[in-house]
């Protein structure tokens, strides 16, 4: 297998070259993940069939952008035996998942030189259950994105950094700050299973086939 990056000189160039295939984002919803995307609307969306909501210019999106570096220089003055390194609009391929494009948010050397995924998070928290996504776990979407990054670019272990913002009852705004840590020889199944899942949706896309719908869990 063989892992390479390319970078765009805009995100207008990045975007188009997202509707090559499936990103990091997207994997969840292949596989009934993703709660805010199905399967088959993926689908529509790749065959062209239907545009995707515009959620550029929503505040979570905005916050999450702009918050993206900072959280980064943060991580790696909390990690200082790891390298941490970032190109902007990259786009990650690999020769054994033709369908597959990831965009990173970073990538790691450890202190043993191992390579790492780096993932940022940002969350807002609305009501108490919103908690439990996150306690002493990956919400799941996120988590296929992690496998899905460390698939492509052959990565040993992952590190997502969630941002969670919320509100105390008494209406003060606070955030907290959760790391997670994933190593690939725990998650080689479901790395395996997401992978084979991907190559099946992207035939899909490829021969103009709808996909059979696949629901969430509830």
């Amino acid at each position: 297998m063989t892992a390479i990056m390319q970078t765009f000189d805009s995100r207008e160039a990045w975007l188009k070259n997202r509707f090559k295939g499936v990103g990091g984002s997207e994997i969840a919803a292949v596989i009934g993940q993703n709660p805010w995307c199905s399967n088959v609307e993926l689908w529509e969306y790749k065959t062209g069939r239907a545009e995707r909501p515009a959620v550029s210019n929503e505040e979570a999106v905005r916050y999450g952008r702009n918050a993206e570096g900072l959280i980064r220089t943060l991580y790696a003055l909390d990690h200082e035996n790891y390298s941490v390194y970032h190109a902007e609009f990259n786009s990650w391929s690999n020769d054994a998942y033709p369908w597959a494009l990831a965009s990173l948010d970073g990538w790691l050397h450890d202190d043993k030189g191992r390579l790492g995924v780096l993932e940022i998070k940002t969350s807002e928290i609305q009501r108490a259950a919103d908690w439990e996504k996150w306690n002493n776990k990956i919400p799941p979407n996120y988590y296929c994105q992690c496998l899905f990054y460390m698939a492509v670019i052959e990565a040993e272990f992952a590190d997502l950094r969630a941002h969670i913002r919320y509100t105390t009852a008494d209406g003060e705004r606070r955030a907290t700050i959760r790391d997670y840590h994933i190593e690939r020889a725990d998650v080689e199944d479901d790395i395996a299973y997401l992978m084979t899942e991907g190559a099946k949706f992207w035939e899909k896309v490829e021969k103009d086939e709808r996909p059979a719908a696949i629901l969430p869990d509830i």
